[in-house]
């Protein structure tokens, strides 16, 4: 069943965003902090715009899966730099860590921003993760619906996302949903659809 998130879903964020960390595969064992994905990619959006959160769940409740949605990712960004980052920031020193741990919190010390090349027609993004039981059967495009049609339902024109070069299956998810490469490089490809 897909839903709306709930606050008492963040644990869950947390779990399922280490466990398809690496290009959609479990990255539990690659990281110390087991939080740091979550942190990184995840938590910001249960926290300050639960608005655009769905959860897909077991018969028991627990979530399986995620579509995190920003309706203005300027915007989010800003908040995010105001309120969020500043207190990881203060969690986690610049410069420590070790292998991937470090990159990530690199990340938390120099979060990316979207350049307005990207933002000014597709001024909204999105995040989606699955747990494997619940890949496949139509619940990513479900979920993606449900996120889709709350940002057009908020006045979004378009919306866009980053998928890892070496997520073939989530570039080829995304490319039957009809989204557009908007950007690549050897690391990411951005993709952008209008809504």
């Amino acid at each position: 069943m897909i839903r709306a998130y709930r606050p008492t879903d963040l644990d869950r964020l947390y779990e399922i965003c280490v466990r398809t960390g690496a290009s959609g595969q479990d990255a539990y064992d690659l990281v110390t902090d087991k939080n740091l994905f979550g942190h990184v990619f995840a938590a910001q959006y249960g926290l300050l715009e639960p608005e655009h959160a769905f959860v897909i769940e077991h018969d028991d409740g627990v979530a399986g899966g995620y579509v995190l949605g920003a309706l203005d990712t300027n915007a989010f960004e800003a908040k995010c730099t105001a309120e969020y980052w500043p207190v990881l920031q203060g969690q986690y020193v610049a410069g420590s860590g070790q292998g991937l741990d470090a990159m990530l919190i690199g990340m938390i010390h120099n979060p990316s921003r979207m350049p307005s090349s990207i933002t000014e027609d597709y001024p909204s993004h999105l995040h989606l993760d699955l747990l494997p039981p619940f890949q496949g059967g139509g619940n990513g495009r479900k979920l993606m619906e449900s996120c889709m049609e709350a940002l057009k339902a908020d006045g979004s024109p378009g919306l866009h996302l980053g998928v890892s070069a070496q997520n073939k299956r989530a570039l080829g998810f995304y490319a039957h949903l009809g989204f557009q490469e908007l950007h690549a490089n050897p690391m990411v490809h951005v993709l952008g659809i209008r809504l």
